[in-house]
Parts: structure tokens; sequence; C-alpha cells
């Protein structure tokens, strides 16, 4: 079973059908949609620097704006021990520049939850809980989170945490997916969100 299948049992067949075609097969061929991001916003300003060392990792960027074209690609992988990976690629296109938002996902029976290390190679690790919304929507929120050093992940206390929330649905009248990401720090408050649409490009 796909690990999004896998992770939301019967939940699944409650997701709008649109969102069930997209998850259903994320492990067997690759995906790859486009559109625009309405608004991206990048939080606190003195993060600048830290984000734009992100930009090597293909995790952060300092760049905000407003209807930034973007990509999103997810390609299914094997792991170094035989598990079902799926590899996501978000590229933004910031006049000229390409900015990454990169992961690494995969399913842990144990636990019931998503894996996810963020950026290449890896400097995050957040656990990953999906729920689906009473309009068919899939929500997804960051619990436990790690710095990742190679080979090394040291369990992060909230505070310098980031909380990630993630809706996306489908917009019948329109055709389109719907995204909205947000990632919050108990302090700092805000350390990036952004919001747009996209559709199939496969």
């Amino acid at each position: 079973m796909p690990i999004y299948s896998q992770v939301l049992g019967h939940e699944f067949k409650k997701l709008h059908p649109m969102l069930q075609q997209r998850y259903k097969h994320i492990e067997e061929k690759p995906y790859k949609g486009s559109g625009v991001m309405k608004r991206i916003s990048g939080g606190s300003k003195w993060m600048f620097l830290l984000k734009l060392m992100g930009t090597r990792r293909k995790l952060m960027f300092p760049e905000e704006g407003t209807f930034i074209p973007f990509t999103i690609q997810h390609k299914p992988k094997i792991g170094e021990v035989g598990e079902e990976q799926v590899h996501w690629e978000r590229v933004f296109y910031f006049n000229g520049k390409k900015r990454y938002f990169n992961a690494l996902m995969s399913f842990d029976p144990d636990r019931g939850i998503i894996k996810d290390y963020l950026g290449e190679p890896s400097v995050m690790y957040s656990d990953l809980a999906l729920t689906v919304l009473e309009n068919g929507g899939l929500h997804i929120q960051s619990k436990r989170q790690r710095a990742v050093f190679g080979k090394k992940e040291i369990p992060l206390p909230r505070f310098l945490q980031g909380i990630a929330t993630v809706v996306e649905t489908f917009n019948d009248k329109r055709g389109v997916y719907e995204i909205y990401v947000s990632v919050q720090n108990p302090i700092m408050g805000t350390i990036f969100s952004y919001e747009g649409e996209f559709t199939n490009d496969t």
C-alpha cells in the first residue's frame, strides 16, 4: 500500500477524489505539477543569513514575493534498507533564481507516522501526522523534530523547532490543487509561509 494510504488507513477514502488520485500511486511513478504561489512570506528579517545558508541544502531561502511560479515533483525511491521512499522537490522561480524546498519521506509502521528528512543532504528530521479535513483536504502537522549531523540525530527542544502545518485541498470550481504551508517557532513566530495553487503536468 502507498505510504499515505498506510498512515491514514480507512480515512484515506475520505480524501477528495483528486487527492486520492494524486497520492494513491505515489510510490509507483513520478509526479509533476506546476502553478503559482500567490504569496511567499519569509517571516523574521533577522533570519536572512540563516535562510541564505539554507539555500545550499535546498531547505530554506530568504526571498519573498507574490505570484511566484513554482513546480512540485515527487519521485519513488528505495532506501538503503529497502524501504519505500518518496523524494519531494519544490522549486520556486524568483526572477531567474531557483530556490528549493526538498524532502525525503517514508512510512514508520511501528508509530504510524511519516518520517520526513528535510534538505539535501538532510539537516532536519520531523515526524509528520496526517489527518483528513471535513472538506476532503489533507492536513499535515509536524511533531517531534531532530537536527541531523551526518548519521547523528539530536532531538530538538520545542523552542528550537520549526512547527510546520500543511493543508492541501482541491478546488472543484477552478480545477486546481490549493496548498498552504506555514512554519512557526514558539519564540520567533513565523519562519516562513506560502500559499498557492497548481495543476497536474503528468
